[in-house]
């Protein structure tokens, strides 16, 4: 059987293993659900979180993922001042031209430019990750079901061992197909990842980074940062939303005692 055709099933197999990942975490398996900061009808991003996540991408996740629909200048919501988003702006290069010659060129970011993929291209990014291209990080946190949860999840699901569920399929994966050793070696067992084998190895370790702020860069600190910060990229509206909405809502408490209020005057003297 050739290498080509072992791939094809085991896609198919992990496809297929879908539905049992999805009810295992509905079941054994649930998400590890945090009390995010912007919850509830008053919840707010904490932007040091935000910073501090933003440091985690930057750092660690950009090294393999881009965020296309954010632009540098969009930071300014984190608290990152003037100076400092164009300082991270102009550590990327991004192409331009023709020149007077026709030639293209590179130049350094500005902070009108987006979050850039790290690859020329998706074929690019797959044939640099065993053949499946990493994520944009844009959407991420409402494209998965459980959104921030389920990221977190995802980040805290690496197991040392194979817990049972998966290794049974792994292990039948392997008899049935004959995987070979590379292939097999590229792929990482996660708990919440559809089919349960994920190409992304483990992201995240303690004091993997130091925080600019001093906070202990823990693994479970740094994954709920950097969520915090993609919950933030895919809902950036999110405070001016809930900032709007409960000056709505008082708007309407206070015009209704108005009228209440004018509905008793002139029916004061009305007699029944």
């Amino acid at each position: 059987m050739t290498t080509i055709v072992k791939r094809a099933l085991v896609a198919a197999g992990m496809v297929l293993a879908i539905g049992g990942a999805a009810q295992a975490n509905e079941g054994g398996v649930s998400l590890h659900k945090q009390d995010w900061s912007w919850k509830g009808i008053f919840g707010r991003y904490d932007q040091p979180q935000l910073q501090r996540g933003f440091q985690v991408f930057h750092e660690v996740c950009s090294t393999c993922h881009g965020m296309k629909r954010v632009a540098y200048r969009n930071l300014s919501a984190l608290g990152f001042s003037e100076d400092r988003i164009k300082e991270l702006a102009a550590e990327k290069e991004f192409p331009a031209g023709p020149d007077d010659n026709g030639d293209m060129f590179t130049r350094p970011g500005t902070p009108a430019d987006h979050i850039p993929s790290p690859f020329a291209n998706d074929k690019a990014a797959a044939a640099a990750n065993g053949g499946a291209a990493p994520p944009d990080l844009s959407l991420l946190a409402k494209a998965r079901p459980g959104g921030p949860n389920y990221l977190y999840s995802l980040l805290e699901g690496y197991a040392s061992d194979i817990p049972g569920e998966a290794a049974e399929w792994w292990v039948k994966q392997q008899q049935e197909l004959g995987l070979d050793a590379a292939f097999n070696e590229a792929k990482y067992f996660n708990d919440y990842f559809p089919g349960y084998a994920i190409s992304m190895p483990p992201p995240l370790m303690d004091d993997l980074i130091t925080y600019e702020d001093g906070t202990a860069a823990t693994k479970d600190q740094m994954a709920q940062d950097v969520v915090a910060y993609l919950n933030w990229a895919a809902e950036p509206e999110l405070d001016a939303r809930k900032s709007l909405g409960l000056k709505v809502l008082l708007f309407l408490g206070v015009l209704t005692a108005m009228l209440l209020a004018l509905k008793l005057a002139i029916w004061r003297d009305v007699k029944h």
